[in-house]
């Protein structure tokens, strides 16, 4: 059918629901509208779907939520898992809790049990969850950092970590090949409960997080020594973290741990902030004020899921609040975790630190300096979470810590997602070990510069929305895959790696060997002088993303040499 037609179908079929039908006549006569909302389905992509709240097959919405579900539905029936049952976790967004409940009555609907919390949680207590119950998938609602007219749906298997391949695909087949919305099965809760299909989970599954989160902590007694002197400033931006933040701070005994106020409660229009993003320095305004009033030494925040952290710490040199990027956080803490294992002697054998192909390259010197072998997967951590089921799997290492480029990590190993939860609480412990050595966690961070090198990385974002961006994006990703740069200004390509067709080619002797990962639509430039370039297109935004990376001998020439590589990159595109 035309977009037109399909629009036609929603208005006129009783499948759909009159304030869904009033939403639509209200666009009747914006074809241009109707065209965004109806030219192709919102698709289930390998971690979920994500788009923006409305009617529309193109929309975040209850049947397009449905439709999604009763594919997963069909995949477990296929696989036979059915009686494991799922768990499903929402967070503070606009119809998360409504979303949650029509996957869990669509699941229970196809005799498949849902556990669902009974309120909002953080993404990576779903991870958590979903294992501790023995449950064959989860479910989270939510749209992470994105503005707050999106909301999303991932979708974890039984190991705990976001669906990888193949699983990935054979889930979306199930998902396209449902062409018929009355085909999506529903029931009533009161029904789902007393035949159940349906159970609300919650305090239980809370308590025993909270104690594997504590099980990373390697000394709590500098904790308890320093818990007086250190002040903390935290802000959960509106979302899921506010309680289980705040909950473990206080069971490790930080004693002053100061929460925004404008920001302490959930709220779905994230009326504070610009973009619930703690990648984005806007988003730490209220923070850092509070930070200056009670003089914090470190200040924290986690988006609205509670996988991402963003951080500053004070400069004693200048009194000011200086911003960490994820790579910065992720390496004081990995760095941290590998030198006191190795002092305590608590480092199991078989160590592996697991990173992504646009994490920064100082994870190559800091494994090497711990005799920590260090595994690259393509960016997402649903891949580094897969590793830890490789190694349980295989017996090959143990892991000791995993972390991306886009703030996000993980200490231990009762998630297999990014936590933030567990990063906050690995990050007060550095500074409580950095207090009592008289530094600031940006002490320690220009000590580890010092020791590995200066390595700075930054990302360079192309935004082409609509029907025509999807076009342009993979024309330039043609582009440049069909005929890579054989430089960046004065910077010859080394090599030139293309995962879509697993492939490494050596730009000088024209030799190629396999990327060894999982097909993907990255492409990868090798520079000299532990410089790169790495081009891949969003999953989940019309955007094109180029991230960038340069070492030098201070901070200052990073800095200089990652903005020639920047505008190189321009100049080439």
């Amino acid at each position: 059918m035309s977009f037109m037609d399909e629009f036609r179908f929603w208005l006129e079929d009783d499948y759909f629901d009159q304030d869904t039908k009033n939403e639509l006549l209200a666009i009747r006569n914006d074809q241009g509208e109707i065209e965004d909302r109806f030219y192709k389905e919102l698709e289930f992509g390998t971690g979920g779907l994500r788009g923006v709240i409305g009617a529309g097959m193109n929309r975040m919405n209850i049947y397009t939520v449905r439709k999604a579900t009763q594919g997963l539905a069909n995949y477990i029936l296929k696989q036979g898992t059915q009686a494991k049952g799922v768990a499903i976790a929402y967070d503070s967004r606009k119809m998360s809790p409504e979303f949650a409940d029509v996957a869990g009555l669509c699941l229970a609907a196809n005799g498949i049990k849902a556990y669902v919390f009974e309120t909002l949680r953080p993404t990576p207590e779903l991870s958590f969850a979903l294992r501790t119950l023995g449950c064959t998938a989860g479910i989270v609602v939510t749209a992470s950092h994105n503005p707050p007219e999106y909301n999303g749906y991932k979708v974890y298997w039984e190991d705990g970590a976001q669906i990888t391949a193949p699983r990935d695909a054979e889930i979306i087949g199930e998902v396209k090949a449902i062409k018929d919305f009355h085909d999506c099965k529903t029931m009533d809760k009161a029904d789902a409960i007393a035949a159940g299909l349906y159970e609300v989970i919650g305090k239980e599954i809370d308590d025993k997080y909270m104690e594997e989160l504590k099980k990373q902590i390697i000394h709590p007694d500098v904790i308890k020594e320093m818990a007086e002197d250190i002040k903390i400033v935290y802000t959960p931006l509106c979302g899921t973290g506010n309680l289980p933040v705040r909950r473990v701070l206080a069971e490790l005994g930080f004693k002053h741990v100061y929460v925004v106020p404008e920001q302490e409660n959930p709220d779905p229009n994230f009326t504070t902030l610009e973009y619930p993003n703690p990648e984005d320095p806007k988003a730490f305004t209220y923070a850092l004020r509070l930070a200056k009033e009670k003089d914090a030494d470190i200040v924290l925040a986690t988006d609205p899921d509670a996988d991402r952290l963003g951080v500053y710490a004070k400069d004693t040199k200048t009194g000011e609040y200086v911003s960490f990027t994820g790579n910065m956080s992720g390496m004081l803490i990995a760095e941290y975790i590998l030198r006191e294992k190795t002092a305590t002697g608590t480092m199991p054998a078989d160590p592996a630190l697991v990173t992504t192909i646009v994490t920064t390259n100082m994870t190559k010197p800091i494994t090497e300096a711990y005799n920590v072998r260090l595994i690259e997967v393509l960016t997402g951590f649903k891949f580094i979470g897969e590793q830890i089921k490789f190694f349980e799997q295989s017996g090959s290492n143990n892991y000791v810590f995993g972390l991306e480029e886009s703030y996000g990590c993980l200490a231990g190993t009762h998630a297999r997602d990014k936590d933030a939860c567990v990063a906050v609480m690995c990050l007060c412990e550095v500074a409580a070990y950095c207090k009592k050595q008289g530094k600031t966690l940006w002490d320690m961070m220009l000590e580890t510069y010092e020791k590995y090198g200066y390595y700075k990385e930054s990302q360079y974002t192309i935004t082409m929305k609509g029907i025509d961006g999807a076009r342009e994006i993979a024309a330039l990703m043609d582009k440049l895959r069909n005929d890579p740069p054989k430089a960046f200004g004065s910077r010859k390509v080394l090599k030139f790696r293309d995962y879509k067709a697993d492939r490494i080619l050596d730009m000088e002797t024209g030799a190629e060997t396999k990327t060894g990962l999982p097909k993907s639509n990255v492409l990868y430039f090798e520079l000299p002088d532990d410089e790169w370039c790495c081009a891949r297109p969003s999953g989940t935004e019309p955007k094109i993303k180029f991230y960038m990376g340069a070492k030098g001998v201070s901070l200052e020439d990073a800095k200089a040499r990652l903005e020639q590589l920047t505008e190189d990159l321009k100049a080439e595109l």
